[in-house]
């Protein structure tokens, strides 16, 4: 019985193809946290990708999936 566990190296990013999935931030009423998630045009299941927590993370997602941040669309 081992105490102390290796550590593993982190898994790759998953690939999101856009015919599949969309670019959407997910945002809370009541305390304004925006998460940026990518939705499955099938199934509507949102998975999350990162917190955004400034102006520059923002820009940072958008730049990895290929978005605009102003057309970005928010879900409730």
């Amino acid at each position: 019985m081992a105490l102390f566990k290796k550590r593993t190296a982190p898994e790759a990013a998953p690939s999101w193809p856009p015919e599949e999935y969309e670019p959407v931030l997910r945002c809370s009423i009541c305390t304004g946290e925006q998460v940026a998630c990518m939705r499955e045009r099938s199934t509507g299941r949102l998975h999350e990708v990162m917190l955004i927590r400034s102006p520059s993370d923002l820009e940072a997602f958008c730049s990895s999936c290929g978005a605009d941040a102003k057309t970005l669309r928010k879900v409730y």
